[in-house]
């Protein structure tokens, strides 16, 4: 009996978010064509599980247990750095039909992505039964010793899904550029905030009041404050600011 009761409070909601098995953190995301499961691992990874599908984001081992972790429908990997592309769990994670999305620096580094489907900056596709539309994922303003941007232009991806009607833009690693400040009509957005390589609080906030998505989850923040995140953002009443478990 205990242990009937223990798996279910493994299931129980707290405040619009679920605990998992492994102690990540799950919100439930509703569209016209079921509900969107979004489990929280760590850092920049995040697992979605839509319409009998899962899909891993920036898959790596240090993030999560993927021994434990549903096999992948789909992977989508934003960029080639360490910390968001991982072969080892790319293979840990993958079955034989599974489908990779990534960009063209993550192929070059391996022939084992030699079938990946690559995306360049602002392309639409439709993979697995999802819309997916990729958006430039870029540093303006901070840069390394050398004069070069953490993240070149034209190198990295953030991505548009759309399931059932509900549009969700991951940024990967960027700043506020101007393709994230013209996006429109985005109901779920995970944004970058860590210095000195993405954004600060008040860049987050900036480029939240242009587009004004609906749900917004800091991520990939590190030790950053994410209380400053909500305190710039608390008169806009239409964007309602979640704060998750994704610290390293």
């Amino acid at each position: 009996m205990k242990s009937i009761v223990l798996s279910l409070c493994v299931s129980i909601f707290f405040a619009g978010n679920i605990l998992f098995a492994q102690d990540y953190q799950q919100d439930v995301i509703q569209t016209n064509k079921g509900d969107l499961t979004i489990t929280f691992i760590k850092h920049g990874t995040l697992m979605f599980e839509y319409d009998g599908q899962v899909i891993h984001i920036d898959p790596v081992m240090r993030m999560g247990d993927y021994s434990e972790l549903p096999k992948a429908d789909l992977i989508v990997i934003t960029h080639s750095h360490g910390d968001h592309f991982d072969l080892n769990a790319i293979e840990k994670v993958s079955k034989q039909n599974t489908k990779i999305v990534a960009t063209e620096g993550c192929k070059e580094s391996s022939e084992y992505l030699a079938n990946a489907m690559i995306m360049n900056n602002n392309e639409k596709r439709e993979i697995a039964g999802l819309e997916i539309k990729s958006i430039p994922a870029y540093n303006i303003k901070h840069k390394r010793d050398n004069g070069q941007p953490y993240h070149p232009k034209g190198e990295g991806n953030g991505y548009i899904f759309t399931f059932g009607g509900k549009k969700v833009y991951v940024a990967g690693d960027t700043e506020n550029t101007p393709e994230m400040k013209a996006l429109e009509g985005i109901d779920v957005a995970f944004l970058p905030m860590n210095l000195p390589y993405t954004m600060t609080p008040e860049m987050v906030a900036d480029a939240a009041k242009a587009f004004k998505p609906k749900i917004l989850y800091p991520y990939h923040f590190g030790k950053t404050d994410t209380n400053k995140l909500v305190r710039l953002l608390k008169d806009e009443n239409n964007i309602e600011v979640r704060i998750r478990d994704m610290g390293m």
